[in-house]
């Protein structure tokens, strides 16, 4: 009797560090990600692991009475920029899911399973749905965990995040150190949570995502275009035109860089995409960008104009247009894309940029022309941005609690997701805001919940213990 408690003691630690040690095989854990093509009845799976020749597989259940069955065989792409191991970023495709059902999903390493989770799958048109909203967010602080946290608890069916997902120049490195291992930790406590292998997180680029362009510098940049899967459906681009800044690059590190980014490169910074009863644009707002480039506003319009069947049109960047704190307030480039916004029947813009929480009044503006163009840096070449004055018209009538139809568009910064806090001095100071700025909160970090229930939307901001910092009602 002692021998077999012996032997099968020695074969559940064997056991468990094999599991160990086929986990740790793992650079990124798997997690979703809304695809190229989203659908209410497909996802995208993805996870990084070592560039050797394991054979990888993903099975799937679509709902507890079904079968599992194999997904096709994942692809993947390698990433072998100079400073960086090697590695490889796969991807497997669910299709045949149930829309809203939870589905369950594990991985294979050589026909051993590595990793299993629950997921969801996209919500259809006709049913309620919860998203949150934040940004600022990888900057591998105490309160990001937490956040990460909160998140995870208030139970959404996809996160979005409007820029700087990770701190100080969307480095390979940085992704592995500051993101990963909070957003797709094994379980929710006080450093992470499992969020990212359960719900997808769709993300705008911002200026700490793709703004530094030198590759010879900085090999391991612009690892936004390695480890997203999102829509490739933007406006038709080139390097050096209206909406991407050239390059620095030798030619084996440009070479490098286009391997592994693919497609992404030139197309996933600007696309947009169907959530629910939802339409979402999503832009690339960094100063690079010239607003005033008539084939981008005509993309933006066309894009909008399109989503004739959408109850409610979301805009998603990074830069906002309308903001009251001292930091980033010269920065008011995307203040030139509020005429067409506005035309478009636009309901609700997210930004971040800015690290703490403001909500305009609901708003229509006319800008003076084209503005003047800040430029900064040696010689004055670097491109800061464009302070455009105008005339903006405020719906103060609206107070989303009895009155609750907006006459102009919302905007939203929920910039305060984990990095350092600006100008907490001005929450208590309302002299000190614009006269758009209805909600000024500065002092707590905090993420946006919005639940929408077809002609209806709630918004609330949550700190981080889940307190209400801010709510109000949209109704269509």
């Amino acid at each position: 009797m002692k021998k077999l408690l012996l032997c099968l003691t020695m074969f559940f630690c064997v056991d468990a560090f094999a599991q160990d040690k086929m986990e740790s095989v793992f650079i990124a854990k798997p997690y979703l990600q809304i695809g190229n093509n989203p659908s209410p009845t497909a996802m995208q799976l993805l996870w990084h692991s070592a560039d050797d020749n394991a054979v990888w597989s993903v099975e799937m259940q679509a709902d507890k009475n079904a079968s599992w069955v194999k997904t096709d065989a994942p692809k993947y792409t390698k990433v072998a920029v100079q400073g960086i191991t090697p590695h490889k970023v796969y991807n497997a495709t669910f299709t045949g899911l149930k829309a809203g059902n939870t589905f369950k999903y594990k991985v294979l390493r050589d026909g051993r399973e590595v990793f299993m989770s629950d997921a969801k799958a996209q919500i259809a048109a006709d049913k309620p749905y919860r998203f949150v909203a934040f940004a600022d967010i990888g900057a591998e602080t105490t309160v990001q965990k937490r956040l990460a946290t909160q998140v995870y608890v208030n139970n959404p069916d996809f996160v979005v995040v409007p820029g700087d997902i990770v701190y100080d120049r969307g480095l390979i490195s940085e992704y592995r150190t500051k993101f990963w291992p909070i957003y797709n930790h094994d379980k929710a406590d006080s450093t992470g949570s499992p969020l990212m292998r359960k719900v997808p997180m769709i993300s705008a680029a911002g200026n700490h995502d793709i703004d530094t362009r030198d590759l010879d510098k900085y090999p391991d940049a612009l690892s936004y275009f390695y480890y997203w899967n999102q829509p490739l459906n933007g406006m038709i681009n080139k390097e050096g035109g209206a909406i991407t800044p050239t390059l620095t690059a030798s030619a084996t590190n440009r070479a490098a860089f286009e391997e592994a980014a693919g497609d992404a490169y030139l197309k996933m910074a600007n696309y947009s995409f169907d959530y629910g009863n939802a339409h979402w644009l999503v832009l690339d707002s960094n100063p690079y960008v010239d607003f005033t480039d008539k084939t981008l506003q005509d993309w933006i319009a066309n894009d909008l104009a399109n989503a004739k069947n959408a109850t409610w049109k979301f805009v998603m960047y990074h830069h906002p247009g309308f903001n009251s704190a001292r930091e980033h307030y010269e920065q008011q480039h995307t203040r030139l894309l509020s005429p067409i916004f506005e035309n478009n029947k636009v309901d609700v813009v997210f930004n971040g940029h800015v690290h703490n929480y403001q909500r305009t009044f609901p708003m229509k503006f006319v800008p003076d022309k084209k503005g003047v163009l800040l430029v900064a840096g040696m010689g004055n070449k670097v491109v800061r941005g464009r302070v455009v004055n105008g005339r903006w018209t405020l719906d103060k009538n609206f107070d989303g609690k009895t009155k609750t139809k907006p006459n102009g568009i919302i905007y939203v910064i929920t910039g305060a997701g984990g990095n350092d806090l600006y100008n907490p001095e001005q929450q208590k100071d309302p002299d000190s805001w614009q006269k758009f700025t209805d909600k000024f909160i500065s002092e707590i970090h905090s993420i946006t919940v919005a639940d929408v229930d077809g002609t209806s939307m709630t918004i609330k901001q949550l700190d981080v213990d889940g307190k209400v910092l801010d709510s109000f009602k949209i109704t269509k």
